[in-house]
């Protein structure tokens, strides 16, 4: 058995131990490669793993378009987490509607309005939930366990794909002709919201293009993160 092979093995574990203990348990995609990953083997394998995405308001449309190549590609639509309208427009009438430009304070609230009370309230219920997250994606994600003990949200949290390589998610969706957002081939191997994500250079980090203008150790959207602070979050293992 080849690693990739042992890590694919150990993943398909991770997500039938989730299905068969930690119900109900859901799965918050971004609609990115390795989340497609995961899609596809939640969803080949049938597995009881609720899939839920956050519609911001400000995504790419080829991220979008991802919702209908998921329901035409496995026959199952994705459901959807809005921002509340009156947060929105109250942020927007104070600060303007691109004021995140203006300090990471300011970044990291439209990100709570937009994405951490939205993701609230997917989680709400659950006893688990999935990430895509990679230990190799950011200088935050070193530490990344496979599973976690989410005190934030008082439930298990799982990123079955930890370990993985970049090499190792696109070997994934090319050997099983996996739908994946267009932008990654325009230079985008990160994807946020539109305004906040560009394509990066050759030979710069991969999340290079997500808050260009911060540093890297605030490069996070506050999914992870209470009261500003990155969670330190206790592996279970």
């Amino acid at each position: 058995m080849s690693d990739f092979e042992a890590r694919l093995a150990a993943t398909k574990a991770t997500l039938e131990e989730i299905a068969a203990e930690f119900t109900p348990a859901v799965f918050a995609s971004s609609l990115a490669a390795e989340d497609m990953v995961l899609t596809d083997l939640i969803l080949r394998n049938q597995l009881n793993i609720g899939i839920f995405s956050l519609e911001t308001g400000r995504l790419h449309a080829e991220t979008l378009g991802m919702l209908d190549a998921v329901k035409n590609t496995y026959g199952t639509a994705i459901t959807l987490f809005k921002p509340e309208a009156a947060a929105v427009d109250a942020y927007v009438q104070q600060h303007g509607l691109n004021a995140f430009y203006d300090s990471v304070e300011m970044r990291k609230e439209c990100c709570r309005i937009r994405k951490v009370e939205p993701l609230n309230r997917a989680l709400a219920g659950n006893k688990a939930w999935v990430t895509g997250q990679r230990r190799a994606q950011a200088a935050t994600r070193t530490e990344l366990a496979v599973q976690e003990d989410d005190i934030a949200h008082g439930m298990q949290k799982f990123n079955p794909l930890a370990d993985w390589s970049e090499e190792d998610v696109w070997h994934y969706i090319r050997s099983n002709q996996v739908p994946y957002n267009p932008l990654h081939d325009k230079g985008y191997p990160s994807i946020g919201c539109e305004p906040c994500t560009r394509a990066i250079q050759p030979g710069e980090d991969v999340r290079a293009g997500r808050w260009w203008w911060e540093n890297p150790e605030s490069k996070e959207c506050g999914l992870h993160v209470v009261d500003g602070k990155l969670i330190r979050i206790k592996s279970a293992n």
